[in-house]
């Protein structure tokens, strides 16, 4: 039997703390508070601002994947393998996983999985029945779900074996990276209770409708019409068949979100405060004065907060920065039918990249709860993929050199300082294809609302880029709209975005392998903008197969230069504030919440 081995040391100390402030706007609290804070059977937690929780199903639609989603429904149906660093290190979590162990044969092309002797809150037990439900629903409706990747699970499946009730084997198309295969695409997998879930309607008859394609297509959607309906959540006879440590108590359209202890749970990894409840807030500052009220146990306040520090922890809370796994950026939407190919353009990525001063943003807009992000391996913590290049910022802030890059392929100012096109064409030291003469510098972000940090980051980078003739409109809405209008393009609706930004807590969070086959592989519902270059294609599946870690180097190397998207400052996933007598353990890089293992100490 082979021993779990990967494991990653998470530090990442704040840097120096700037000692600027800057002014908040109030806007409302989505929440409300909790009454019964500080009772030793309920623990309050305050969720990251426009981050009301809309989705209980384990397979998710794209425009439900944010992490505090998936964190919640994690506790009620334990992934098939969790990795997380609440020990301190990324690595295979064994208690609040489904599976027990695994095992690969010697042409490593077969792994065979042992589950875990964990029952569903009906008493039925979860079999390898469940894992195969899973597998066939998404196998039949890979296009719908938002963590799929053509080619990779399940596609990568050739063939599922039950060998019994609790153990079962899968053999994969070729062999894979170890480390890829169990952290990326195995801990995809839920484990969900087939005998209650296969059937089309609420009184339909369950039975082996998964096997076939017509049957798990008219399965999923009926799942996944139950779960659009949120005000159910907690009375839906499917969602109370649950097999981790929690169940839904209570769950509001406005998504605040009450858990209470499965008392029908059978793992080991038991609740040790029985009732955790979710709030949601559309404000920082609204969610500042619950603090501040005494109404919150675990929340956070803005990184600007962190000069304040006293006066949070005068009301018994300590500071606690999570930071978090994880890269932050803009999507360049290269399919706008519009803009899609002014962002094609190397130089106009390029040059907007050397407009955007991660340093002082990251120091003076965050106070130092941000790192400067230069590609795609998370630069949080040390990792043998990080390449020297990205490391050192290949296109440090220069607003000469922005400028510089534009006027170099047939644009101009104009008497106010406006960049426009003069020399279309796609020779050399012209605009480019698809850029009329005429066209102006312009640019449109659509950013989640809500932090003033964020704001003010934008106000930054609209300040620089208007420096070099580049006019920027600010468009600022709630996170799941912007995470919804990111999918626009790959569902049919309009496709007018141009730039997107859902990252005041970090884009995307990895698995502990920092792969992007699910964010900038060419057939992945996560790239938003449909960036697509054969070189790039090539490094980002050979991650998933070489075990040669000069891969992981390449890979680092030529997403950093080629920008696929805009890096930015990657912030911490929040400055923690936690109730004194409160032990969170360790929070989680990977941005699992796991309140299972938070308890009271007095």
């Amino acid at each position: 039997m082979r021993t779990q081995t990967l494991r990653r040391r998470m530090l990442a100390p704040l840097g120096a703390l700037a000692v600027a402030t800057l002014a908040l706007t109030a806007c409302g609290a989505g929440g409300s508070g909790n009454e019964s804070a500080g009772d030793k059977d309920t623990v309050s937690f305050a969720l990251q601002v426009g981050t009301g929780p809309n989705w209980i199903l384990p397979i998710s639609s794209p425009d439900k994947m944010a992490t505090h989603n998936s964190a919640i429904k994690a506790t009620m149906w334990p992934r098939l393998f969790e990795y997380n660093g609440v020990d301190g290190e990324m690595g295979w979590d064994e208690k609040a996983s489904a599976a027990k162990s695994y095992e690969f044969s010697d042409d490593q092309k077969t792994i065979t999985i042992t589950l875990n002797d964990l029952d569903w809150s009906d008493g039925e037990p979860v079999t390898s029945r469940d894992v195969e439900f899973w597998f066939n629903l998404v196998r039949f409706n890979g296009e719908k779900t938002g963590g799929y990747s053509a080619g990779l699970m399940p596609d990568n499946v050739t063939e599922f074996t039950t060998i019994d009730d609790k153990t079962f084997s899968l053999t994969m198309d070729k062999v894979y990276n170890e480390e890829f295969l169990l952290g990326n695409q195995l801990s995809l997998i839920y484990p969900m209770p087939q005998h209650v879930w296969d059937k089309t309607s609420a009184d339909g008859e369950v039975g082996d409708l998964d096997r076939d394609a017509e049957g798990a297509t008219q399965v999923l959607d009926y799942l996944f019409s139950e779960a659009e309906d949120m005000k159910t959540y907690a009375t839906n006879d499917l969602w109370k068949t649950v097999a981790g440590p929690y169940t839904v108590k209570s769950w509001s359209d406005s998504g605040q979100v009450e858990l209470t202890a499965n008392k029908k749970y059978t793992g080991e990894d038991k609740p040790s405060i029985a009732n955790v409840t979710f709030m949601p807030f559309t404000s920082a500052d609204a969610e500042m004065n619950v603090v501040r009220s005494g109404d919150v146990d675990y929340g956070y306040v803005t990184s600007s907060q962190l000069t304040n520090e006293k006066q949070f922890t005068d009301l018994g809370y300590s500071i606690e920065p999570w930071a978090g796994w994880s890269i932050t950026y803009m999507p360049y939407n290269f399919a706008n039918p519009e803009k899609g190919a002014f962002y094609k353009q190397l130089y106009v990525r390029q040059a907007l990249q050397h407009a955007i001063d991660q340093e002082t943003i990251s120091e003076v807009v965050w106070h130092g709860a941000a790192t400067p992000d230069y590609g795609p391996i998370p630069q949080t913590a040390d990792s043998n993929g990080l390449s020297d290049v990205q490391k050192n910022n290949p296109y440090p802030f220069d607003l000469k050199a922005a400028e510089k890059l534009f006027t170099d392929n047939g644009w101009e100012k104009d008497a106010d300082g406006n960049l426009s096109c003069v020399d279309a064409g796609t020779d050399a030291g012209q605009c480019g294809e698809g850029i009329a003469a005429g066209e102006k510098a312009e640019i449109v972000v659509t950013t989640q609302n809500g932090s003033q940090e964020t704001d003010n980051m934008m106000a930054e980078i609209q300040s620089s880029l208007g420096k070099i003739g580049v006019a920027m409109t600010i468009d600022s809405k709630p996170l799941d709209t912007v995470l919804t209008q990111a999918q626009e393009c790959k569902t049919g609706s309009a496709c007018t975005w141009e730039l997107v930004f859902f990252g005041t807590a970090g884009s995307w969070y990895f698995p502990p392998y920092a792969t992007g086959e699910r964010v900038f592989a060419k057939d992945t519902k996560w790239n938003a903008g449909q960036y697509d270059n054969p070189e790039a294609e090539e490094l980002v599946q050979a991650m998933a197969f070489s075990t040669d870690p000069e891969i992981a180097k390449k890979y680092s190397e030529f997403l950093a230069t080629d920008l696929p998207v805009m890096w930015m400052p990657n912030p911490v996933y929040q400055v923690s504030v936690v109730r004194d007598g409160l032990d969170i353990a360790h929070q989680d890089p990977g941005a699992s919440f796991l309140p299972q293992r938070w308890s009271w100490t007095d």
